[in-house]
């Protein structure tokens, strides 16, 4: 009673408010949507706190059935470190609560009697604390255990009020598991919603490019990361198929070939690829290629995993084993701005590439069937055969039929149309030679011209002052050799004669160069006059406006054409290229024919002059003389061949003509 008395009734009041205020952020904490192992340790450093304990500890059941330690305050106090024993008594304490179901109070150096002393680490208590035990339940199962480390020097009253407050704390952590895991099994049926939509949208097409897409798409909505591409290795490179959120895409820029590069340096060691920032454990043409990808798309976090064919079901004969099926691409998932990867990205990615690793292999294998192309396009075309239509389909096709056996035997003549311009062969262009101005023009379109005529004058003003100038230092220079010339004259020392003749063979040598240099002006001036180069008539249109006076040209440029125009001419025909091989193989033929033809001409004369000689040395004689001939001189040749045939059976019907007056008129 002395001791109730002594207290004081504000402090008392002031600790039950510390309390309550605990117990209401106790409350408000159970309410919120943080993981388990954040909430324990703002749990229970609150419970202990209210109870006024040493410490506490939070045990929880991991998904084998075993007691793991989430969360502890001042665990070390109890010293159950310092002994395996103690450890183990205490761990068989903690393991008969659990199968109790109830919470419990446990006094400090407790245990059984001495008929269980012989037992292998009983359950006890070895530590000096006070233990409360209080179960963190839900409404399917035990979660684990919240245990409280109590000063023993309290009232049994007092000890049984610490279990029933451990008790009412550990129903509102209850109510947070509950909420957990509500939360928990709404986020499983959604991600179980999510792969069904996603198994079904990538087994829906057997076209590889349909599935890639679906893949890179939906995948990305499946991990819920950045970007999601999908490569498809064709021989020994793997090629860019897909990229989540682009219908189109560049595949020659270099963010596409740099992440091919990667997925082929990757396929090829047939191993998963995870880049958060440190590429040391990665193989050296891996690293190189990650390095190259994250220096263009600036990615932090890439993850490159192969995509294989299914595992067949493996023989227990070892001879029957199939070799392992070669990786058929690679799925690229990337995060742009977090370096994290966790464990739901992981598994997520994982479930992604196994499905989608069945579904591209199906449509590819799909794909490769022979004459798939062919066989999908008749699928499409079935209804033309059947029913009504299929009357309306035979007649097409007899048309079809008939239309094609009339252009293979009826063939049409093969013309070819094209422009062109008649031009007489004998034609030149005359050029400016420098860079200059158009001083004058004597002549216009259509003039006739002689060869050598003057055509135009052309004015070149750096030209001038350049010769202006060395005729300036020409001048100074033979001044200069005149005094020396009549200083030597004078009487003058030897040595200053030796001098002057020595300025003055230096001068003479200056004159040489200036001398070369005033010629070489002179002819560039000469040049400025332009010329006709032949006689001929001057073909270039509106010359008055083309070349007017003062206007620049370059060194090069076209100034006019002149040609013969009283020579001969010939066709210019502009072919479009895509023309010309049927004209190169029609004039072949025609070579060819005239060859023959010419040939056999060489043959008649060869047989004619020496009847007895032996076949092949005329034909050798032929081939070689024939060999000889180019292509362009076989009509010229053979056409002097038939004037001397026509010749000689001319001058043997002269010679038979009889009559006087007959044979005076043919001669």
């Amino acid at each position: 009673m002395a001791i109730e008395q002594s207290l004081d009734p504000h402090l008392i009041e002031q600790t039950k408010q510390q309390i309550r205020a605990l117990v209401a952020e106790i409350a408000q904490l159970s309410k919120t949507e943080v993981a388990p192992e954040e909430f324990y340790g703002q749990f229970l450093p609150r419970v202990v706190s209210a109870l006024a304990a040493t410490g506490g500890a939070v045990w929880t059941l991991n998904p084998e059935g075993q007691l793991a330690l989430q969360y502890q305050v001042n665990i070390q106090e109890t010293r159950l470190r310092d002994s395996e024993e103690s450890q183990a008594q205490h761990g068989r304490l903690l393991y008969k609560v659990l199968a109790d179901g109830e919470g419990l109070m446990i006094p400090p150096h407790s245990g059984p009697g001495q008929a269980a002393i012989d037992q292998d680490a009983p359950a006890a208590n070895p530590t000096e604390f006070l233990l409360l035990f209080g179960l963190l339940k839900t409404d399917l199962e035990q979660a684990g255990l919240v245990e409280i480390f109590q000063r023993p020097d309290t009232s049994a009253a007092t000890q049984q009020g610490y279990l029933r407050f451990l008790g009412q704390m550990c129903e509102l952590a209850g109510d947070f598991l509950k909420s957990h895991q509500l939360r928990h099994f709404a986020s499983r049926q959604t991600l179980w919603t999510q792969l069904e939509d996603f198994t079904r949208a990538v087994h829906a097409s057997l076209d590889p490019r349909v599935t890639a897409y679906t893949i890179a798409n939906e995948g990305r909505r499946l991990i819920e990361c950045d970007r999601v591409s999908v490569a498809i290795r064709k021989g020994k490179k793997c090629k860019i198929e897909a990229i989540s959120g682009q219908d189109l895409f560049d595949k020659r820029s270099n963010t596409v070939r740099l992440l091919g590069r990667l997925a082929t340096a990757v396929v090829a060691t047939g191993e998963a690829v995870w880049y958060t920032g440190d590429t040391r454990d990665l193989a050296p043409q891996v690293e190189d290629a990650v390095q190259e990808y994250v220096d263009e798309a600036h990615s932090k976090t890439v993850a490159v995993l192969p995509l294989g064919r299914p595992a067949p079901p493996e023989e227990d004969d070892p001879n029957k084993r199939e070799e392992t099926e070669p990786t058929i691409g690679a799925l690229i998932v990337e995060q742009i701005e977090d370096s994290r990867v966790s464990a739901s990205l992981v598994q997520r990615s994982d479930v992604v590439c196994q499905h989608s690793s069945t579904a591209l292999a199906n449509a590819l294998e799909h794909q490769n069937l022979f004459l798939m192309p062919v066989w999908r396009a008749l699928g499409k075309t079935k209804w033309v055969v059947q029913g009504r239509t299929l009357p309306k389909t035979l007649t097409i096709a007899g048309a079809v039929v008939a239309l094609v056996l009339v252009l293979c035997f009826w063939p049409a003549k093969f013309a070819l149309e094209a422009k062109g311009t008649l031009e007489p062969i004998d034609r030149q262009d005359v050029f400016a030679p420098g860079d200059s101005v158009i001083d004058a023009l004597y002549v216009g379109h259509g003039d006739p011209v002689a060869q050598n005529q003057l055509l135009a004058k052309l004015r070149n003003t750096d030209l001038g002052v350049a010769m202006r100038d060395v005729e300036g230092k020409r001048l100074s220079t033979m001044e200069r050799v005149g005094m020396i010339e009549r200083a030597l004259k004078e009487r003058v020392s030897i040595e200053e004669r030796l001098k002057l003749e020595g300025e003055k063979a230096e001068l003479r040598e200056t004159l040489r160069s200036l001398d070369a240099q005033l010629a070489l002006y002179r002819a560039k001036l000469a040049e400025l006059t332009i010329r006709s180069p032949i006689a001929g008539q001057v073909l270039t249109f509106d010359l008055q406006n083309r070349l007017p006076i003062g206007r620049p040209v370059q060194k090069g440029t076209t100034l006019l054409r002149v040609a013969d125009t009283k020579g001969p001419w010939q066709l210019e025909l502009h072919m479009p290229e895509n023309h010309i091989g049927h004209v190169a193989k029609a004039q072949q033929a025609i070579y060819d024919k005239l060859r023959k033809q010419y040939r056999q001409l060489l043959t008649e004369q060869a047989r004619a002059k020496s009847a007895d000689a032996p076949v092949e040395d005329l034909e050798k004689s032929i081939d070689a003389d024939l060999a000889k001939v180019q292509d362009e001189e076989l009509r010229a040749k053979t056409d002097a061949v038939y004037q001397q045939r026509f010749r000689t059976a001319l001058e043997t019907l002269c010679g038979e003509v009889t009559d006087a007056q007959t044979r005076v008129k043919l001669d």
